[in-house]
């Protein structure tokens, strides 16, 4: 019944699979090519149209989002082939960081996995004259909660089992609630090693939606940026919870699903309700993350979840990345650039050529709203 195995080796080859209407994200890649402050700047073979370049110059600084940032070294590397001495150095920190840096005026555009707040969206208008930070979506895939359990493979969580394993009230391996998922697992009283971000993150608010939405009575918290429950252990960005999930026995952790893909990591499948658990694939998210609506207005074009999918197959713990950018009041010796770069990254090579690391596109109906506003920045 459980295919984690399968799936994850098979993770490389779904990025030729595109579902319509879905937004798919697993982040894939390598740390290989980039330098020690997070940026991306080894350039692969070109693969976009060299008529974006237009204006395009100088240097491009942006930071954010960590689980975008597989992601983000593909776009960059494939960006600077096509242009020729442009130069765009992305930093993977976190969403509140990359935030915190757009809305002070030090980058051109963030990445964050979760939209602006109203507050954040009021602070942006210091920066953006005469205009706001708007929400661009370019990715969205699933959140994979990864395990390291001696003696087990495979590992059936429900929504309330998972809140009590992370606010601290499930402990222990053994624990009657985690043997009643999983009747046939040979499971240790090993005790439980909870990871969680030590910094803000978007991918942290993003398990909170799901948990608040899911299991309120054992998860009262609101969905924040900021680890929010007692107890555990902090780790640094996906990549520091995923290094810890993979060397602590009784060890558990949330993050991007390129993370356990990379490293072998073991994952959580989920019991919505439906027939059976849905595996943390880019398949089962895009079932979930089909139905997003954009709930922004005007030119932000935030979206809209549903964490409480009871669909065949769909995994329901899913984030979907932005990029952050003025619509108007951007910086005019890095506007150029930043239009040519996010055009890049919503056209069909930016999109097509993420296939090879597991992405699918942003679906087109939202990717040609994406475009359009890119094209109006100002």
């Amino acid at each position: 019944m459980m295919l984690q195995r399968k799936n994850r080796l098979r993770a490389s080859a779904l990025g030729a699979l595109v579902v319509s209407g879905a937004l798919v994200l697993t982040a894939c890649g390598s740390d290989n090519n980039t330098p020690k402050d997070g940026s991306s700047t080894k350039a692969a073979a070109p693969t976009g149209d060299a008529s974006q370049c237009a204006g395009a110059k100088g240097q491009l600084l942006a930071s954010g989002s960590s689980a975008q940032k597989n992601a983000m070294d593909l776009w960059v590397n494939g960006y600077m082939a096509t242009c020729k001495g442009v130069e765009v150095n992305y930093k993977a920190s976190s969403s509140g960081e990359g935030i915190v840096a757009f809305n002070q005026g030090t980058v051109g555009f963030a990445g964050s996995d979760s939209p602006l707040k109203p507050k954040e969206v009021e602070d942006s208008k210091k920066v953006c004259t005469g205009g706001q930070g708007v929400n661009l979506p370019m990715v969205g895939g699933p959140i994979a909660i990864g395990f390291n359990v001696s003696g087990v493979d495979n590992l059936v969580l429900d929504a309330p089992t998972l809140a009590k394993i992370f606010n601290g009230k499930i402990t222990k391996w053994d624990d009657e609630a985690i043997k009643k998922l999983n009747p046939s697992a040979k499971l240790p009283s090993t005790a439980i090693q909870a990871f969680h971000r030590s910094e803000d993150s978007g991918t942290t608010q993003n398990l909170g939606k799901y948990l608040a939405a899911t299991a309120k009575a054992d998860w009262p918290y609101e969905p924040e940026k900021k680890w929010p429950a007692p107890g555990g252990q902090a780790a640094s960005g996906s990549a520091g919870v995923a290094a810890q999930v993979k060397q602590v026995d009784g060890a558990i952790g949330y993050f991007e699903l390129s993370y356990a893909s990379q490293q072998g990591i073991k994952t959580v499948a989920i019991n919505t309700g439906a027939s059976a658990p849905a595996e943390a694939t880019s398949e089962n998210a895009s079932k979930a993350i089909a139905a997003a609506k954009i709930a922004g207005t005007g030119k932000d074009l935030a979206l809209k979840l549903d964490y409480t999918t009871k669909a065949e197959g769909a995994y329901p713990i899913v984030l979907v990345t932005y990029e952050i950018a003025c619509d108007k009041g951007n910086k005019a010796e890095t506007l150029p650039t930043v239009k040519s770069f996010l055009t890049y990254t919503a056209s069909d090579a930016g999109q097509k050529m993420l296939a090879e690391k597991g992405y699918a596109p942003i679906p087109a109906e939202i990717n040609a709203k994406v475009r359009e506003v890119i094209s109006s920045l100002g």
